[in-house]
């Protein structure tokens, strides 16, 4: 019962943050700089959730050539880069991933 009332309050809590400021931005026009700013976001979001996982794992900093998620992360980004393909870039980092960990014993 207590964890029905804990999804419940955290539902409450982040639709009464999120809600009301949505509702009035989509009754306002936003300025073209404004719009281009808000383009950045989702990256800027994605940044932060996966750089702390590819730069210390283990709750450690580790920018050596053992940690397979820095090498992957670091292919992946080029992959996107180049290839601008999320597909392949998921599936070679994944790979990337795999073997790198096989050739290193981890």
């Amino acid at each position: 019962m207590d964890e029905i009332l804990l999804i419940f309050g955290m539902t409450v809590v982040t639709f009464g943050a999120r809600y009301p400021i949505l509702a009035l931005v989509g009754r306002m026009k936003l300025s073209p700089s404004v719009l281009r700013a808000l383009r950045y976001v989702p990256p800027a979001v994605l940044s932060a959730i996966v750089a702390p996982a590819l730069i210390a794992p283990n709750h450690q900093i580790a920018i050596t050539p053992t940690n397979a998620y820095l090498i992957a992360g670091i292919v992946a980004i080029g992959i996107a880069a180049y290839r601008k393909n999320l597909m392949l870039t998921i599936g070679i980092g994944m790979i990337v991933f795999l073997v790198w960990r096989v050739i290193i014993g981890g």
